[in-house]
């Protein structure tokens, strides 16, 4: 995984693990890789994985069985959906609004694009 200077690395670890949990790389029920060996895999310090866990946790996306690890909540892809179209709409799509306005470009034009890009595969 490569770090963007820009926002805190366990802020993109959290949005690397809702991203997979979305995609469905990791599925509800399933444990997480420890502190310890997230920190390894990444090259990071533990506690800044054992920050971003903390974010997950806060936000019931995974949980902790103590002594045993962490697990992906079995409503979390449901909760990060709820989340990621809330930002969506009320962040992006104004703008996105305001760009389609500025240059002219209908919903008809951005169905077309919209059915193009779903036909080649979209968001993997």
């Amino acid at each position: 995984m490569k770090f963007q200077n820009s926002k805190p690395i366990y802020q993109q670890i959290g949005a690397y693990i809702r991203s997979d949990i979305l995609k469905e790389n990791i599925k509800s029920g399933e444990r997480m890789p420890s502190i310890r060996e997230m920190a390894v895999d990444l090259e990071v310090n533990p506690n800044t994985v054992n920050r971003a866990y903390a974010d997950l946790q806060t936000e019931e996306i995974i949980y902790n069985k103590r002594g045993i690890g962490y697990f992906i909540n079995e409503k979390a892809k449901e909760l990060i959906m709820q989340e990621e179209k809330k930002e969506f709409l009320e962040k992006k799509l104004p703008s996105i609004f305001d760009q389609m306005i500025l240059l002219n470009i209908s919903f008809t034009d951005l169905q077309k694009y919209y059915d193009e890009h779903k036909t080649k595969g979209g968001q993997k």
